[in-house]
């Protein structure tokens, strides 16, 4: 009996510790599992994070790309907007009737007996006539295709002058001027015959400071259809411009300011926008400054132009 009890004792001792075995075994497949889990979740966050660097680099490589095409397409846009102006840019000079001189040799006394034989001479200027000379030279644009030309009123101010119209195309041709600004530096000249190249006004109300632009020009009224480039400098400026030929100072107001160069001779030109829209006149440069010019807005030339029904 005693025998029977501690043979009962065993069986039940073995039995439980096959099932604490047992316990402890799932106990620890459990915990495998929760560290599968977890390796699991941390490769997905490391390949997300892996995905996320990719992309990031993505993202950058394509800012880096989509900022050149954005720069060359600015140059590209300034290129197509030269061309497409340029060719309706003119030179306009101004010829008038100078006396011709002759150079003679006169006895400063005169008929005096007394100063006779002394052999003494000096020059004496006499007009033996007139000649055509160019005086001075600027530029205008094209606006209409029938001939109408866009200047500044100073680069025609004479009304006895004659003045030459030089074409892109190297043609010349007789300009009449049909209209001068009663108050503003603006003049509209003629030319005869039809389908000219032309440039189109843009809106100068619209125009932000920083914002691209480039003069055409006879700059110093040499190199024909100059290009300078620049930037919108200041708006609604008022200056107070002297005019180099007769002196007279006039008061402009609520002109626009800009880098690009502006030259002798550049006068009347078209400052431009990357669209090819000419958006000022240019009238003034600051003598004795570097980068410093000033244009009329196209707002003002639109409405003169309409005003005279061109």
């Amino acid at each position: 009996m005693r025998t029977r009890a501690v043979f009962l004792v065993i069986v039940f001792a073995l039995a439980g510790f096959a099932l604490w075995q047992a316990v402890r075994i799932e106990l620890l497949a459990q915990s495998v599992d929760g560290l599968k889990n977890s390796l699991a979740a941390l490769d997905a966050q490391v390949a997300a994070l892996a995905q996320t660097a990719s992309t990031t680099a993505a993202s950058a490589a394509e800012l880096q790309r989509r900022e050149k095409i954005v720069a060359k397409s600015q140059d590209q846009q300034l290129q197509d907007a030269v061309a497409a102006v340029t060719p309706a840019v003119v030179s306009i000079v101004e010829s008038r009737e100078v006396p011709k001189l002759q150079v003679t040799y006169e006895n400063p006394f005169g008929n005096d007996p007394f100063f006779q034989g002394f052999g003494v001479q000096v020059p004496v200027y006499q007009q033996v006539g007139t000649t055509t000379e160019n005086v001075s030279a600027g530029t205008g644009f094209i606006v209409r295709g029938s001939g109408y030309i866009v200047t500044n009123k100073h680069v025609v101010p004479d009304a006895n002058a004659t003045y030459t119209v030089l074409l892109a195309s190297g043609k010349q041709l007789v300009g009449t001027v049909v209209w001068r600004s009663p108050s503003e530096d603006l003049a509209v000249v003629k030319i005869a015959g039809s389908g000219y190249d032309t440039v189109p006004f843009g809106d100068s109300s619209a125009l932000k400071l920083g914002e691209s632009v480039f003069a055409v020009g006879n700059a110093l009224g040499t190199y024909n259809n100059s290009v300078s480039v620049g930037v919108i400098s200041g708006l609604n400026r008022s200056i107070t411009a002297n005019d180099a030929q007769t002196g007279q100072a006039e008061t402009l107001s609520g002109v626009i300011q800009t880098d690009a160069a502006i030259n002798p001779g550049n006068s009347g030109g078209p400052l431009v926008d990357l669209n090819g829209d000419a958006i000022g006149v240019n009238v003034a440069t600051v003598q004795g400054s570097q980068n410093i010019g000033f244009a009329l807005p196209a707002n003002e030339v639109k409405r003169a132009l309409a005003q005279l029904g061109i």
